[in-house]
């Protein structure tokens, strides 16, 4: 497994500081040009690696952060790291595992596991405001006619008559 990332050194490098850091450890590094992240005017070299033989990408950086101090002058004012693998697999390939084999439920399975029945909600109750409207509603309606019985059904339920 590789630990990509690149390194953006400070300035442009001649052939002779790139012979020191390949000799330093970046042998595997890839140089190209590219321009300061801070300024679009400032040509830069930037260096590429795909460390296959460093233990862990904390490692593989610092040995390209050391290689770099061995040229005077060269500092590192950028760092991309790419989303890593998160470590280094074990591979037993002689190793069985057991398992159990599940079968592939149905669309309709699905669609139930996936959507339980809905709650029914909870039944209305009536509220004592409507039942006394209701009650008042029937008293006028079996109240003989006349100018009394039209003031009564006005009346709340309970009201006092003077």
């Amino acid at each position: 497994m590789g630990y990509k990332f690149s390194l953006v050194l400070s300035r442009e490098i001649t052939e002779d500081e790139s012979a020191i850091l390949r000799d330093a450890g970046c042998e595997g590094a890839a140089f190209g040009t590219d321009t300061l992240p801070t300024n679009a005017d400032v040509t830069v070299t930037k260096m590429d690696f795909d460390d296959t033989a460093s233990p862990s990408l904390a490692d593989a950086i610092q040995s390209a952060l050391d290689a770099v101090k061995a040229v005077p002058e060269l500092s590192v004012p950028g760092l991309t790291v790419p989303a890593q693998p998160a470590g280094p697999v074990a591979e037993e390939p002689d190793k069985i595992l057991e398992g159990v084999v599940v079968e592939e439920a149905t669309a309709e399975e699905k669609l139930t596991t996936k959507n339980p029945a809905a709650k029914k909600p909870a039944a209305k109750r009536t509220s004592t405001r409507k039942t006394a409207t209701k009650a008042a509603e029937a008293k006028s309606a079996s109240a003989p006619d006349g100018p009394e019985s039209a003031d009564n059904a006005a009346e709340p339920v309970g009201a006092f008559v003077g």
